[in-house]
């Protein structure tokens, strides 16, 4: 069972077909799913990254976009510090929802929940219906971090996710977060105790098992 410092609940919100699913399948396997089934309820994956010599476990719950799910998911928001918001920049429908997906992330995650806006599928470059200027905008006047990716050649896709990471792991080393909070959606793992001080070998193993997860 892997060890980690921290563990960052997360999860991944836009409208159905904007590659939701094809992203943390990207981040986690490296692989790209040509056809996959429509996410119903919710999906989930696991990965853990490396940052300033700090391992940090994602938990990644992949939402559905049809609005007769909406009411399932939005009980995975509760307690989510990272969160990307994805569109299809060959789909202009899907960027003009942006505002009532962030409304709604906002209104039911954690109050400082880090946001990834996310333009995907920018290998289809020319059937792109947003531009990158746009994207930026909305990303600029939300205070959002903005990257486009291609969860299909790969592209950007580590990036979203690890910007995310950093950003809240700065704020941990700032010290933003009560983390006695269980409410909050950052969780200290194995490595890490109170004090910053290496736990391994002391109870490890049920350690793993409560804070880490699989």
């Amino acid at each position: 069972m892997p060890s980690c410092h921290y563990l960052f609940k997360t999860i991944i919100v836009g409208n159905t077909g904007v590659g939701k699913s094809c992203l943390p399948f990207q981040f986690t396997d490296k692989r790209f799913q040509h056809t996959h089934d429509i996410t119903i309820g919710t999906g989930f994956g696991a990965k853990t990254i490396s940052i300033n010599n700090k391992l940090l476990k994602l938990h990644i719950w992949d939402t559905a976009g049809q609005e007769k799910f909406r009411s399932i998911t939005r009980t995975y928001y509760r307690e989510a510090i990272v969160a990307l918001l994805v569109y299809d920049i060959t789909r202009k429908e899907t960027f003009k929802h942006l505002d009532s997906w962030l409304k709604e992330l906002r209104e039911h995650a954690d109050s400082n929940v880090t946001i990834v806006l996310v333009g995907n599928k920018c290998d289809l470059n020319l059937r792109r219906e947003v531009s990158t200027e746009e994207g930026k905008q909305f990303a600029k006047e939300n205070k959002l971090i903005f990257l486009e990716t291609s969860a299909k050649l790969g592209q950007n896709v580590d990036e979203a996710f690890e910007e995310a990471a950093k950003s809240v792991y700065k704020k941990v080393e700032d010290g933003f977060f009560d983390l006695k909070n269980e409410c909050c959606g950052i969780k200290k793992g194995c490595l890490e105790n109170i004090n910053g001080r290496s736990e391994e070998g002391r109870g490890g193993s049920s350690c793993k098992a409560k804070c880490c997860g699989t």
